[in-house]
């Protein structure tokens, strides 16, 4: 099950962390990151996808190099 923003601002008050610290910790600034927590869409895609999906909101991949050539041309 996803987390709600909601959750996730819980965790870090338990973890005694802010957002803006999370989100420098991993490399996203950190209006992105309440961009994305306070947003009532979930992100489909880039930097937004991937802080949804390490915050545990959405279920996903964070992968930037994946190669698609290989699954449509098996050998």
């Amino acid at each position: 099950m996803n987390r709600t923003a909601e959750d996730v601002l819980r965790d870090f008050s338990f973890r005694g962390i802010s957002v803006a610290e999370w989100a420098r910790s991993h490399g996203f600034t950190p209006s992105l990151v309440y961009q994305v927590l306070r947003s009532s869409n979930t992100p489909a895609r880039g930097k937004s996808h991937s802080i949804a999906v390490q915050l545990g909101m959405k279920t996903g991949i964070t992968e930037q190099d994946l190669d698609f050539t290989r699954s449509r041309n098996p050998k």
